[in-house]
């Protein structure tokens, strides 16, 4: 089979690499019908998650159709056409009775395209399957599940559920990427009383508007003043950090209300300040995480029920044997405008974000 690999920084192709097979009876093998490309594999890429060792095939998210499971897999079976999440939970541990599958300590968490071979492949072996992968009610299209392998739960999860999002309050969405643009969808449904979304681009603007975004703000033109114009001086009641750089970071600070919330939702590859020489009297709650998937299939429900927009996020499709093309038009979002890229089927076209 064919998988895209990653051969150190800088480095990867689309190549032959071995099949995957059944290694523990808790193993599921899964034909892949959907991935995706998010902003960590390019922060892989980059260099910045030094764990991931070359020949890696990279990738945590898919929709496909198990074909092979172990003697120990009792929730699925053969010809089931599945949802695999990004985070692997073996449900035995401290954690993962905690629901904190994230930080699970019997060799799952985040392992897909990490520490083992993802997803970003014609077929990828997944752990845990009883725990990690969820089967896909009726007949939902791949497009709309796959975002829910990874960006959905993690706006939901560790930004406006860390953020303490409640009716009435007043959002700002710094990042309007992938992972903000979910997040603005996710807060739509705590009835916010404005979100105001903050980019460099007028594109992710653009689609933060269509999906909900009350109020836009470019991060080069003072947006700390029209927050504060928006809210009587004081501040959005939640910050959601979505870029992953320290600027972004530090913007959150300013623009968040005493006693409010800043949620990092980014990935960090680069050290930031923390001014607690500013902050310590503001009794601000600034909260980190990664995604532990907890609230999937309740996600999952509300998606086949026409809740969540996710393939709206959509703007560009490719067959698997396009994984490098994929990734270049990915990389380049400021030029190509994509925000997320689809891998799988017969097409290879450009659509418009559609509005919520």
């Amino acid at each position: 089979m064919k998988g895209f690999v990653f051969h150190g920084p800088g480095k990867s192709a689309w190549e032959e690499v071995p099949d995957p097979g059944i290694k523990e009876p808790t193993d599921a093998i899964v034909r892949v019908e959907t991935t995706t490309i998010c902003g960590t594999d390019l922060h892989i890429l980059k260099g910045d998650v030094p764990e991931v060792r070359p020949g890696t095939v990279l990738g945590h998210e898919a929709v496909g159709e198990i074909v092979e499971i172990g003697g120990d897999v009792h929730t699925v079976q053969p010809g089931d056409r599945v949802l695999v999440s990004c985070i692997t939970a073996c449900g035995r541990c401290g954690y993962c009775w905690e629901r904190t599958y994230s930080q699970c300590r019997g060799g799952g968490g985040w392992i897909l395209g990490r520490v083992i071979d993802g997803t970003q492949a014609e077929f990828v072996r997944v752990p845990f399957a009883d725990l990690s992968v969820h089967t896909l009610p009726g007949a939902m299209d791949g497009r709309d599940a796959v975002l829910l392998a990874d960006i959905f739960p993690t706006a939901y999860e560790v930004g406006v559920l860390n953020g303490h999002v409640r009716p009435g309050d007043s959002v700002a969405v710094v990042g309007a990427g992938p992972i903000g643009l979910a997040a603005i969808a996710m807060t739509g449904l705590f009835a916010p009383g404005r979100i105001v979304a903050v980019d460099l681009a007028a594109s992710r603007l653009d689609a933060a508007k269509q999906l909900g975004a009350d109020a836009l703000a470019d991060a080069r033109e003072a947006p700390e003043q029209l927050i504060a114009d928006l809210t009587d001086g004081l501040g959005a009641d939640v910050a959601v950090e979505a870029v992953g750089a320290p600027e972004s970071f530090e913007l959150c600070t300013r623009v968040v209300r005493p006693g409010g919330h800043v949620a990092n939702v980014g990935v960090h590859g680069r050290p930031v300040t923390l001014h607690l020489e500013e902050l310590w009297s503001r009794n601000l709650t600034i909260t980190t995480g990664l995604v532990d998937t907890y609230s999937t299939p309740t996600l999952l429900r509300m998606a086949a029920a026409g809740r969540i927009p996710t393939s709206s996020l959509i703007t560009h499709t490719f067959t698997l044997d396009q994984m490098e093309e994929a990734y270049d038009v990915f990389g380049r979002g400021a030029d190509t405008g994509a925000l997320k890229v689809v891998l799988g089927g017969e097409q290879h076209e450009v659509v418009a974000v559609r509005a919520a």
